[in-house]
């Protein structure tokens, strides 16, 4: 019985990729210091596969950005701003299209499917000159075969990457991305063909759209897609690899009908409801990828459920046709337990994470081909039955006050129009008033001080001191940049969920969980393993220093239930929304202790909100209701004249633009420039927003520093479709990420734009 890993973690055990990335991009490190890493991780993973046991192992998924912008480079499909002129892409261009340059922004970034990993959204149009300008998925293959180990070499599938770009600025809106399509399978053809002459016998192309919603001409684009490299494809394996949901009924009929096509693979653990399609029909001959093992979590496998479904499916489409698999890349995991010190043996017992997930692919394989490891299986039995018994998971009185937001819908008692009045007679806030999203930067300073205290190496005394010192100085920054509402810069936290995590029951934290994000950004899900309360308060203390150090406002700033439970390790014994619920209540206790601390605005951020949402229209309406109902627990006990905002950062909102509203927030800061504004045409469209909203005017994942006028241009764009006085002006996101000496700058012209379009409409009255 054969085994298969759809995709590994790509940035190391311990963050190799990452400091390799960084030290390039700061001019520290050479092109080839940066390959060699990338070699020697690939190398690794490679064999640790190999001597797994694993057949059907993948090669190409290791990215130094992500995946689509991988295929970009592949496709040549580069924006004209970037002045490529031809030939083999290089590193200068493929990171100029990712994180932009001195001269020209970045392409937009979104999160991929409904994942907290995003990817570069590629820019095309009619005029787009396709051409095979990236070799890189051939030459991993070929350094994966000269080490003595044979894969299966994956692409982003031509209808998907289609699907998943976006019109170039300037292309007409009735422009069809697939009318691009025989463009890009001409390239698609020269590169199976390089990968057949370098002996490939199998392909892996990812489909993932066809979980989603698609209309008949979308299908049929497949059809056609995989008629036109049929013969191309001849004497090669192909499998098509789909995740993250079911697949519904009509796509799964296109899917099991195209051309040219070996295998299929399935998400069998997010995609419950296609076990039930391959049952009643699954084309005879054809390989099934069964993805038993999920990809999304790190809960251990249940071996005994799995085996069961295994055996069922063996049945469906014979012995010699089935592969274990997982439900889809193992990028969304952490890398391997082994590197964990800081979790006791209990929950350890519970988990999987990358690597022991390419043993449990193979274990239940070895047992599917009657090689069962009785030892293994009973360890896996006993974990489990320890997981349902173990009484730190349950507690009663949360699960109580949960059960009891049944029957309210959490609203304040006035709306957000008399809220806003009554907020600005106490705030005395400038018409455009100006703020961050909360995060200023970590020095190396800094995060060596928190890492020290947290090693017990620094004593709490000089911690807070430090603390102290650094939130001084970036308060004393806002109020020389005139800023008019602040924020503390959150010094103590690494990370915002993270932080929050630490300090709630339910939660456990890893050493070195860490999944990457986007490029070199690495986050550390908390692993939420029982009911979920709030022991103390949590940031009282920081924001009341911090307030206390200024007459302006000064922002609480809080991670929303939404949020802390997307970027989590979520328990799969219970329903998301009934964790969310307690998680909310806790939040709430920290919003009124915010409050009586005397915090007058406090965010609540909702970043995650689009990204939760589920990937069929059909599943939409119950997740914002709940999602959205969350955040208005938070904050429904506070007085009208506490503000509260909350914040939101790159996804596509404007499907779900009236659920945004139905927060009740009285302003929400939103991402919004490195998408081309499009969240404006919402309001061009017709939308009426009356709480107070903040459109993104500068990136702040591109070290780019935006000039004053390029600021109020689009400020300026922003009032052609809002109202002045609910205006906001702020950057996209936090600053965590950035540098001082980009910082100073960027915030410097926002403030100046702000105070330049203040004059002019004054003088226009």
């Amino acid at each position: 019985m054969a085994s298969h890993i759809v995709g590994y973690p790509r940035m190391g055990p311990k963050r190799e990729l990452k400091f390799a990335l960084e030290s390039f991009w700061d001019g520290k490190s050479t092109a080839e210091d940066l390959q060699k890493v990338s070699a020697d991780l690939r190398s690794a993973i490679w064999k640790q596969m190999s001597e797994a046991g694993t057949k059907y192992i993948p090669s190409n998924t290791f990215a130094h950005y992500d995946q689509v912008l991988d295929t970009t480079a592949m496709l040549g499909a580069v924006p004209p701003r970037y002045g490529y002129t031809g030939g083999e892409i290089g590193l200068d261009v493929y990171f100029s299209m990712a994180r932009g340059n001195a001269s020209v922004p970045a392409m937009e970034m979104t999160k991929w499917f409904d994942t907290n990993y995003h990817y570069i959204v590629p820019e095309l149009g009619p005029e787009v000159n396709f051409s095979y300008a990236s070799h890189k998925a051939v030459n991993e293959y070929k350094e994966a075969k000269a080490l003595g180990v044979e894969t299966v070499p994956v692409l982003v599938g031509p209808v998907s990457y289609l699907l998943l770009s976006k019109a170039a600025k300037g292309v007409e809106k009735s422009f069809d991305l697939l009318s691009l399509l025989p463009k890009v399978l001409a390239v698609y053809k020269e590169v199976i063909t390089e990968l057949k002459a370098a002996g490939a016998t199998w392909i892996q192309l990812d489909e993932p759209v066809l979980v989603m919603d698609l209309e008949g001409h979308k299908l049929e684009a497949f059809t056609g897609a995989y008629a036109e490299l049929e013969s191309t494809l001849s004497g090669l394996n192909v499998l098509v690899e789909t995740y993250f949901a079911d697949i519904p009924a009509e796509a799964y009929k296109t899917l099991t009908s195209l051309k040219g096509v070996t295998a299929f693979g399935f998400d069998l653990v997010r995609g419950t409801k296609t076990l039930d399609l391959v049952k009643a029909s699954f084309p005879a001959g054809k390989y099934l990828f069964a993805g038993v093992v999920d990809g999304r979590n790190i809960w251990a496998n249940d071996f005994a459920a799995s085996l069961t479904t295994l055996q069922e499916l063996e049945g469906v489409v014979g012995k010699d046709k089935l592969v274990v698999s997982t439900s889809c890349s193992l990028l969304h995991t952490a890398v391997d337990l082994v590197n964990e010190t800081k979790l006791d043996d209990e929950i350890k017992s519970w988990l999987a994470f990358a690597a022991q997930k390419v043993v449990e692919v193979n274990a239940l394989a070895k047992a599917l081909a009657g090689q069962k490891d009785e030892a293994l299986f009973s360890a896996n039995a006993a974990a489990l039955a320890s997981r349902r018994s173990s009484p730190r998971v349950t507690n009663e009185g949360v699960q109580k006050a949960a059960a009891a937001l049944k029957g309210s819908d959490h609203r304040r008692a006035t709306n957000v129009s008399a809220r806003l009045d009554a907020q600005q007679k106490k705030l005395n806030l400038p018409i455009l008033p100006t703020t961050t999203i909360g995060s200023f930067p970590q020095t190396v300073e800094l995060r060596r001080v928190r890492r020290e205290y947290k090693a017990k190496k620094v004593s709490e005394e000089d911690y807070v001191k430090a603390m102290k010192e650094e939130i001084k100085k970036v308060v004393d920054l806002q109020e020389e940049l005139d800023i008019d509402v602040l924020v503390h810069g959150e010094p103590e936290r690494n990370d915002m969920v993270e932080y929050f995590g630490e300090q709630l029951s339910g939660f456990a934290f890893t050493a070195n969980g860490w999944v990457q994000s986007y490029g070199s950004r690495c986050v550390k899900p908390p692993v939420i393993y029982g009911d979920v309360s709030r022991p103390k308060a949590m940031t009282v203390f920081w924001s009341a220093m911090a307030q206390s150090m200024t007459s302006r406002p000064m922002k609480g700033m809080l991670t929303g239930p939404v949020t802390i439970l997307n970027w989590s390790f979520v328990r799969n014994d219970q329903p998301r929304h009934e964790t969310c619920y307690q998680i909310a209540l806790a939040i709430k206790d920290e919003v009124e202790d915010l409050e009586k601390g005397g915090i007058g605005v406090i965010q609540i951020d909702g970043a995650a909100l689009r990204e939760g949402l589920p990937l069929r229209k059909s599943e939409h309406a119950f997740y914002l209701d709940w999602a959205v109902h969350s955040f208005r627990i938070t904050n429904c006990g506070v007085q009208d004249t506490t503000q509260i905002h909350t914040h939101m950062c790159y996804s596509h909102f404007n499907d779900i633009i009236h659920s945004i509203i139905d927060m009740d927030a009285d302003v929400i800061t939103i991402e919004n420039s490195r998408s081309d504004e499009k969240l404006l045409s919402v309001f061009r469209e017709g939308v009426k927003y009356g709480a107070g909203i903040g459109p993104g005017v500068y990136d702040i994942h591109s070290p780019r520093i935006p000039s004053t006028e390029e600021i109020a241009e689009r400020v300026n764009k922003m009032l052609a479709v809002l109202e002045q006085n609910i205006l906001w002006v702020n950057p996209d996101c936090g600053l965590k990420t950035r540098k001082y000496t980009e910082v100073k700058p960027a915030l410097k012209n926002m403030v100046d734009a702000a105070k330049l379009i203040r004059s002019q409409l004054a003088s226009a009255k």
